[in-house]
């Protein structure tokens, strides 16, 4: 039954508490899992940090000496532990705990399972998909770097990236890579660089280790977290062999920190080289190509239109003054031939015309409207006639008495 307070009538704490207390009580024994964090024994009891592996949570755990030394192997500091206990709350402190009665270390086949389960879970979601990885840049202007603080993989990633390109820039954020801490400073790690706009690549790096030391960087939250990334990412987690979770996840994963550092950034001898490279391919084009032009040109000056213009002109000049002189010798004997041609029509005319029969002493007798008196009938009695000869005329009047 809740209970009934009010501003004028508080409830002790000790009620609260008390009450608080019972319903917990109440709870009975639980399988708890969690990791771990902190290991202190005073005397035969022992006091556990237990934290839960993906949530910001932790709770106090108390054993006796003798539930721990039962666990086999023993856990540590790190170690996932099941534990069976009982929850307590303490009235007088207002304090919580768990009273353990059995510890469980879980196995690697455990672990292994449940990577698995989470594995298929996240790819199930797309987050290991091939098409929504990221190309990292050419040449980036700065190169994020999450590592262990003073760890052989940022040795190997700042040395290696130096003798490659000696220009390039790091951002170094120096985390935990192991233990219960790991994966939320990897991820406030991961989210910092990828804020930073400067960055435009992040490796995280790791030497190797055993499954339970590579855990961190499985973890469900940093998984979400480099999805989430707007900063290409590469992975260089452990050894060949090591592949956790963010391996998946990541644009491009690297199998050593060595190895990131190559696909990070270019080799300057290589692109030297490169360069050199084509610049000798292009010269060769280039002079294949004035090599053909010089070629054809030389053929085409070759060509006696191009190698003597005056002479082609002159053969070309001699070819126009024969023409025009077989035009010419052509057109006089047209000429010729129509003159003569002309003669003889017109000796002909001449001698078919009626001026030559009048000539000949014949007369043409033609009446006023200049109609040809063919006969005597055609004229009337006292009618003007014209007499035409061949060199002049005559005009008379016709006399009926003739008739």
């Amino acid at each position: 039954m809740p209970l009934e307070t009010s501003e004028q009538a508080p409830v002790p704490l000790r009620t609260v508490l008390r009450l608080v207390g019972d319903w917990i009580g109440r709870l009975g024994k639980v399988w708890v899992e969690g990791q771990i964090a902190e290991l202190n024994r005073r005397g035969g009891t022992i006091f556990l940090t237990l934290r839960d592996p993906v949530a910001a949570v932790s709770a106090r755990v108390i054993c006796t000496g003798a539930v721990l030394d039962a666990t086999s192997p023993a856990p540590s500091v790190g170690s996932r532990v099941v534990v069976w206990a009982k929850p307590e709350f303490n009235t007088a402190r207002g304090s919580f705990a768990l009273t353990a009665t059995q510890i469980k270390a879980v196995g690697i086949g455990e672990l292994l399972a449940r990577l698995e389960r989470l594995r298929q879970a996240l790819a199930a979601e797309g987050l290991f998909a091939a098409e929504r990885k990221r190309k990292l840049p050419f040449l980036p202007r700065t190169v994020g770097l999450i590592c262990g603080r003073d760890s052989a993989a940022e040795r190997d990633v700042l040395q290696n990236a130096a003798r490659r390109w000696p220009a390039v820039t790091f951002r170094v954020e120096q985390v935990a890579v192991q233990g219960p801490h790991a994966s939320e400073e990897v991820t406030a790690a991961l989210q910092r660089l990828d804020a930073d706009r400067a960055v435009d690549v992040i490796i995280i790096a790791r030497g190797g280790g055993s499954i339970e030391d590579l855990l961190p960087f499985s973890d469900e939250d940093l998984i979400r977290a480099v999805a989430a990334c707007v900063t290409p990412v590469i992975s260089a987690i452990g050894h060949e062999q090591d592949i956790p979770l963010l391996d998946l996840v990541a644009d491009v994963r690297a199998s050593t920190p060595t190895d990131a550092a190559r696909r990070a950034v270019p080799d300057v001898s290589e692109q030297l080289e490169l360069i050199s490279q084509l610049r000798s391919r292009a010269r060769r084009c280039l002079s294949g190509r004035l090599d053909r032009e010089e070629s054809w040109l030389d053929a085409i000056t070759s060509r006696p239109a191009l190698a003597s213009p005056a002479r082609e002109i002159d053969r070309r000049l001699e070819q126009v003054l024969g023409l025009s002189d077989r035009a010419r010798i052509a057109m006089t004997t047209s000429l010729d031939r129509a003159a003569d041609d002309m003669t003889h029509i017109r000796a002909r005319l001449v001698a078919l015309s009626p001026a030559a029969t009048l000539k000949r002493g014949y007369a043409i007798v033609q009446q006023e409207d200049a109609t040809v008196v063919l006969a005597a009938a055609q004229v009337a009695d006292g009618e003007r006639l014209t007499l035409r000869f061949a060199d002049d005329q005559l005009r008379v009047t016709a006399n009926g008495a003739a008739g």
